[in-house]
């Protein structure tokens, strides 16, 4: 039921994104070295990340990426299904599924995980990028410094 490592990445480097929303540009080795993620992998998901138009780049010396818009836009669930491919599939579910089962069709699991995965799409549907800035803690904590 979890999002993949890549999609993890993601999420972090567009909340980062989010935290800097009206700074400007923001380099991937900033992103990188505040969110703990390789800059080589890195940069091939804000390549990814540009082209689903969640964020803008601009190349060269000065360069670098910025979300396409307001983190209050910005849904959890529409980054993971942009991503991954989809929240939580069932390798045996569909027309095509991944993995034969003889069990089709009369499967007891298949509805518990069914509903599982339509309560974790509404736990993402029902969150933006501006939630978890909301909810940030060390954001708060910026201003309390000794």
């Amino acid at each position: 039921m979890g999002v993949s490592v890549k999609c993890q990445y993601g999420l972090r480097a567009l909340f980062e994104l989010s935290r800097r929303w009206g700074e400007g540009l923001v380099r991937i080795s900033d992103i990188s070295e505040v969110q703990d993620i390789p800059a080589a992998f890195l940069e091939n998901i804000m390549n990814q990340l540009r082209q689903g138009n969640f964020v803008e780049s601009r190349r060269g010396k000065y360069g670098g990426f910025q979300l396409a818009r307001a983190p209050s836009t910005i849904r959890l669930d529409k980054i993971v299904e942009f991503i991954d491919g989809g929240i939580y599939t069932i390798d045996c579910e569909g027309d095509k599924p991944l993995q034969r089962c003889k069990l089709k069709g009369n499967c007891v699991f298949l509805p518990i995980w069914k509903e599982a995965r339509e309560a974790l799409r509404k736990v993402y549907a029902d969150r933006t990028l501006q939630d978890l800035l909301d909810s940030d803690v060390t954001r708060s904590m910026d201003n309390y410094c000794i």
